[in-house]
């Protein structure tokens, strides 16, 4: 049971990385997703590279009309934020893990038909992987 618990704590920092990382990205643009021209401290919009380009399928209109929204860009910001700093602290995990399936579950509604599985994609999952760590039966301390 002790390497169950090691593994949570591994999943719950990687988690909380990759969404402290996209926050960082998108925030100063690094060149990784987001290049420095786009940043959001240099007026670029967060939203707008994924919401007017890369969305498609039944709601992409929708979610087309999002892109560059003020509102949307600071709830996606502090979401990003949220959730990777209480994932990487360990606090307000339940709370957490909520907002973070919710963006998951937005972000692959925003993508289907998934371009290399019709039903499941790195969303889904991610959304799986929250869900997992919100309601683990055991404490996951470090």
């Amino acid at each position: 049971m002790k390497n169950y618990s090691y593994s949570l704590i591994g999943l719950r920092i990687a988690m909380g990385f990759i969404m402290i990382w996209a926050f960082v990205d998108k925030l100063f643009g690094l060149g990784f997703a987001t290049p420095k021209a786009s940043a959001w401290i240099n007026g670029g919009s967060p939203t707008t590279g994924f919401l007017a380009h890369g969305v498609h399928g039944p709601f992409a209109t929708l979610f087309s009309s999002l892109a560059g929204n003020m509102l949307v860009d600071w709830l996606f910001m502090i979401g990003l934020l949220f959730v990777g700093a209480s994932l990487l602290f360990n606090r307000f995990m339940k709370w957490a893990c909520l907002v973070g399936a919710v963006m998951m579950l937005l972000m692959y509604l925003a993508l289907i038909p998934s371009a290399n599985n019709p039903l499941i994609d790195d969303h889904i999952i991610y959304a799986i992987v929250f869900a997992v760590l919100a309601f683990s039966p055991r404490p996951i301390n470090n």
